[in-house]
């Protein structure tokens, strides 16, 4: 398993980087479209879709983000759209959270089906965007989710239960602890001062995510950290609440030892485009 899991890593990373860095962003777009269109289709087989109506759900969200890219939404200001999504994913996912496993089967299958490939247009049209914006602001933001579980990770092994009685959301995933949560907030807000920082003694020509939250004040700075921190925590209790509604474990095996595209991105499917509001009230 750890083997597959390194070869599925440096795969992974031997076609991103290239494209990442690419000067243009048409080769990063397309390697996350890609990405995007199978865990479309992961989410058709999630919802009860059989094999072609997987597949129809996965053109679907090609379909979208296709047609963004030709109207050139992608290099357009989006701030009323990144306002909805971001009132779409906060009253969403807390709303799905309070419902918990029994509720999301009460969805009707439809509603479910355009949520989703929904919820990956938006992450798709906010990563070239923000790739569009400059490689240090997208990282930042990418970074965030993963310093968020990581540092989780190692608070929960080290300290899980050691301050708290109750488990974070037992019913959905029972091996998250508050401790866990905390661990990653505290991870998130060490990771946004060093970044702070380091654009100014860089003088990084384009300013992460951070730097224009600390421009207006190092209280937002601190608040838009702690918002992000807690909905990639959404992101991936989603994730999981519905892999349990669906019983299985993995949202796929797309990606061997590490199991599907969803399994991989719930995280950011929230705080991308929620990165992208933030900036747009910053500019206001």
């Amino acid at each position: 398993m750890l083997k597959q899991r390194i070869i599925t890593a440096l795969v992974l990373l031997a076609i991103l980087l290239p494209a990442l860095f690419y000067p243009s962003p048409v080769p990063f777009a397309a390697v996350v479209l890609v990405l995007m269109a199978g865990g479309a289709w992961e989410w058709g087989r999630l919802n009860g879709c059989g094999p072609l109506a997987s597949v129809v759900v996965g053109a679907v969200c090609i379909a979208l983000c296709a047609a963004s890219w030709l109207l050139g939404l992608a290099d357009q200001p989006l701030g009323p759209l990144w306002l909805a999504a971001g009132g779409f994913w906060v009253l969403g996912g807390a709303w799905l959270l309070h419902a918990g496993v029994p509720g999301w089967p009460r969805i009707p299958g439809p509603v479910r089906l355009v949520a989703g490939v929904l919820a990956l247009w938006l992450a798709w049209l906010a990563v070239v965007q923000a790739r569009t914006v400059g490689i240090n602001f997208l990282l930042s933001v990418m970074t965030l989710v993963w310093m968020a579980d990581i540092a989780a990770y190692f608070a929960g092994r080290a300290f899980g239960l050691r301050f708290t009685r109750n488990k974070l959301a037992p019913s959905i995933s029972p091996g998250k602890s508050w401790e866990g949560v905390w661990g990653g907030v505290a991870g998130v807000l060490v990771l946004a001062v060093c970044w702070v920082v380091s654009d100014a003694r860089l003088q990084a020509p384009v300013a992460s995510l951070y730097t224009r939250l600390a421009t207006q004040g190092w209280w937002l700075l601190v608040l838009g950290a702690l918002f992000m921190a807690a909905m990639s925590v959404v992101g991936d209790l989603i994730e999981s609440l519905i892999k349990r509604s669906a019983g299985v474990k993995d949202s796929s095996n797309l990606l061997p030892g590490h199991g599907g595209v969803l399994d991989r991105v719930d995280a950011l499917l929230p705080t991308l485009p929620l990165a992208m509001m933030l900036m747009t009230l910053v500019k206001t």
